[in-house]
């Protein structure tokens, strides 16, 4: 895959700089890829930097949950920038919900509004 990133560099090079007003990024349509694993995300990751280095940002276009989730799995989901917004990640539980088991409206054994039974020989 490095004649990815040299393809890259050099179609860069001969492209013009990008105005304030244009769009400094480079799409990368990953529609057609049959499996998503991490040598995908790597090659993903050394187009980002190239990008990077000229000045411009990398966006995706046909991202895969599979991708999508790989790439947030190790941390590169801002670098290669996916032109679909990512979706948002659950809410944590309200804080008045601490006491309770998740999902439910039983009481977490252990908190205070579980009562534990008495030992044997214990008083």
């Amino acid at each position: 895959m490095p004649g990815l990133g040299a393809e890259l560099e050099r179609r860069l090079a001969d492209a013009p700089a990008a105005t304030p007003g244009q769009s400094a990024s480079v799409e990368c349509d990953v529609g057609g890829v049959d499996r998503a694993d991490l040598l995908l995300v790597e090659a993903l990751a050394r187009l980002a930097l190239v990008a990077r280095r000229a000045g411009r940002r990398l966006r995706l276009r046909r991202v895969t949950p599979e991708l999508r989730a790989l790439l947030d799995l190790v941390g590169l989901t801002d670098a290669v920038a996916p032109k679909a917004p990512v979706s948002p990640r659950p809410t944590p539980p309200e804080a008045g919900r601490a006491g309770r088991t998740a999902g439910t409206s039983a009481p977490r054994p252990g908190s205070s509004a579980f009562p534990r039974s008495p030992r044997p020989g214990r008083r």
